[in-house]
């Protein structure tokens, strides 16, 4: 595998690096992270692996549209560490043909949780996080009460066994927050379980918007605006407001030069979404702020559409 992720990073040293230790694989080495050149030394080794987080995969798949390689040794796509919407799943299995694995994970747990299989249904593999790894628990319990939720209730995404850390180096305060006195791990993440123990998720606790106490979570919306053919990129956040609290917030990459409106967009979510749930506030760019791991950086997202626009009283 050409290995796209920093090695600070649990997915580049971690999981990526002994992987391949543990598999008796072999791991090409970037300087920093170029999706020409990651495309290039998967053909010229004959990678079996491509991936990365959600942003690595949509510049791979603009590259690999511009210059096609030939990638038939490849075996499966991996990805990971944040939020990967379905349509963006189902872009990477059609462009590069092979079946996607998604992990959901968390630097805490060492890192993985669930995982999707390469035999799991389309759907799942698109829509889903997999089901937990051997010998790991995971659970979905109320944010107020910590109880266990009913199948298909959102929740905090809580996980238990071997892979959870001791403990925050020097910090037991935050070591108390983060794990509870049965052993539990609160991911902040939420999401759900069906009956199969495949799980969804939500988004961060943190992130999750409340509009006139109506809780809303960004992954729905911005799984619904990947779906129209103009988007390339999205992130969805909270604006404050004074009236509402939070008015939902859309940022958005266009697919094209040509770009997308504001109006046709807003008329997409009203389709498939209740009102409540369609983005008010919206803001085109041509590159997102990121972390020095690829991920989308939401806080200052939302402090852009926040200045952008006078939060004032609604009827």
């Amino acid at each position: 595998m050409v290995n796209p992720m920093p090695y600070f990073h649990v997915a580049g040293g971690g999981m990526i690096t002994l992987g391949l230790v543990q598999t008796l694989g072999t791991q090409v080495v970037m300087a920093r992270f170029d999706p020409a050149l990651a495309l290039e030394l998967t053909e010229k080794h004959g990678g079996t692996v491509i991936g990365g987080v959600p942003t690595m995969l949509t510049a791979l798949l603009t590259v690999a549209g511009r210059a096609p390689r030939d990638l038939s040794s490849l075996r499966i796509a991996l990805s990971g560490g944040a939020t990967v919407p379905p349509e963006l799943v189902r872009q990477v299995e059609a462009t590069f043909g092979v079946p996607f694995v998604l992990t959901f994970a968390q630097t805490e747990s060492s890192c993985s949780i669930t995982l999707t299989r390469s035999s799991d249904s389309a759907a799942d593999r698109a829509e889903t996080l997999g089901r937990p790894l051997p010998q790991t628990e995971v659970k979905i319990s109320d944010v107020a009460t910590g109880e266990t939720v009913p199948c298909g209730t959102v929740g905090e995404i809580c996980t238990r066994g071997y892979l959870v850390m001791d403990g925050y180096l020097g910090d037991p305060e935050a070591t108390a927050a983060a794990i509870d006195p049965d052993g539990w791990l609160h991911t902040g993440d939420l999401g759900s379980m069906d009956e199969r123990g495949y799980c969804r998720i939500a988004g961060r606790i943190k992130e999750m918007i409340i509009r006139g106490g109506e809780n809303i979570y960004p992954a729905e919306i911005e799984a619904v605006l990947l779906s129209h053919p103009g988007v390339a990129e999205v992130a969805v956040v909270g604006v404050p407001d004074r009236f509402w609290g939070e008015m939902v917030g859309a940022v958005v990459r266009p697919a094209s030069a040509e770009g997308v409106g504001e109006t046709e967009l807003a008329d997409w979510c009203r389709a498939r979404l209740a009102a409540y749930k369609t983005p008010v506030r919206w803001r085109f760019t041509g590159a997102f702020p990121l972390t020095s791991t690829g991920k989308v950086r939401k806080d200052v997202l939302s402090a852009q559409l926040g200045d952008a626009c006078c939060a004032g009283p609604r009827p």
